[in-house]
């Protein structure tokens, strides 16, 4: 099997469903000519031409409606944010006309939308560069919300958030923009709403998203070659719907939970997490649920202190260690 970026799995993505459906377009900030500032979207405009690949100027309220009013009318469009921490000028937008469109038609009007970018820190870009807003995105009925961590789930989720009826706010990162992953030729598709797990283990799971599961697999090795513990690390990939199933099934399995985030803590993702543990799994848990979250404060634009900022291998370790 091939080995392929995760930018080039959405690459390959786009390109897939733009010859697949007359009705997929691709929209933002330099994704045409310049081949987009990640280059994620390169060769596409020169492929498929200004129909398809568009251009938008700096204004993410503007192009984003537009997207929204497109979407309402049949397109099938694909947003690019350059920072996922640009979307708030565009909040009216997603949240009160793509995200309730359905409802308050009563099932009329659809709106097919992807809205992506990156959504992380990590980058030494300041902190109106950094945010990672897929818990107040995810606090919306209306939206799904996902954020794959390999090549092969974000090629297979992209090509389903594409297809899928409601808007999609897909959250990636440039940290692993160029990672490495197998990715098969053959078409696949991801269905929104189910998690992963990334490493079998039975002493403690380790539940993650996006960047963070990277960090945690790493921590994983580390536990388990440096003291004995056997670690499950369970890639959530989707936030909205969150497959509690999975996250349970873990849990009753190991016993013991870390939950790792890039998020902040104060209502995080992983707090909705380690909510419906306690509901649901409260006697299957032989110690207290523990947390890993980026520091609660804006993000560091300082290289040396955001690295410690968001989640390391050494605080994996630590709250592993402690319940373990």
């Amino acid at each position: 099997m091939p080995q392929i970026t995760y930018r080039q799995a959405l690459n390959d993505a786009f390109s897939e469903e733009i010859e697949r459906d007359p009705d997929v377009f691709l929209m933002g900030e330099e994704v045409a000519e310049y081949n987009g500032a990640y280059k994620v979207t390169e060769g596409l405009w020169t492929k498929y031409g200004d129909k398809r690949v568009i251009d938008a100027p700096i204004s993410e309220a503007g192009f984003i409606g537009l997207a929204v009013g497109a979407s309402m009318m049949g397109l099938r469009p694909v947003v690019e944010l350059m920072f996922y921490s640009f979307a708030y000028v565009a909040w009216d937008q997603m949240i009160n006309n793509a995200a309730t469109v359905r409802y308050m038609s009563g099932g009329q009007t659809n709106c097919p939308l992807v809205i992506r970018g990156p959504a992380n820190g990590g980058t030494n870009v300041g902190s109106t560069h950094s945010h990672t807003p897929e818990n107040m995105c995810a606090n919306h009925p209306g939206v799904k919300v996902c954020y794959p961590a390999t090549a092969y789930d974000a090629k297979g989720m992209m090509k389903s958030a594409i297809r899928d009826n409601d808007p999609v706010f897909f959250m990636e990162s440039t940290v692993l923009y160029g990672d490495l992953w197998e990715v098969p030729e053959e078409e696949y598709l991801i269905p929104l709403g189910r998690a992963h797990v990334k490493r079998e283990g039975a002493d403690v799971s380790i539940i993650a998203h996006g960047g963070a599961v990277i960090t945690s697999l790493k921590a994983a090795e580390y536990l388990t070659a440096e003291h004995d513990i056997d670690v499950e690390v369970v890639d959530l990939r989707s936030i909205r719907p969150l497959d509690e199933e999975t996250i349970l099934n873990s849990v009753k399995k190991t016993n013991r939970v870390v939950l790792v985030e890039e998020n902040k803590p104060f209502c995080g993702v992983d707090a909705q997490v380690a909510a419906t543990i306690s509901d649901k799994a409260f006697d299957y848990l032989d110690a207290p649920i523990k947390r890993v979250s980026s520091l609660d404060a804006p993000q560091i634009y300082s290289m040396p202190l955001e690295k410690e900022q968001i989640p390391t291998v050494e605080r994996i370790t630590q709250k592993v260690l402690e319940i373990c």
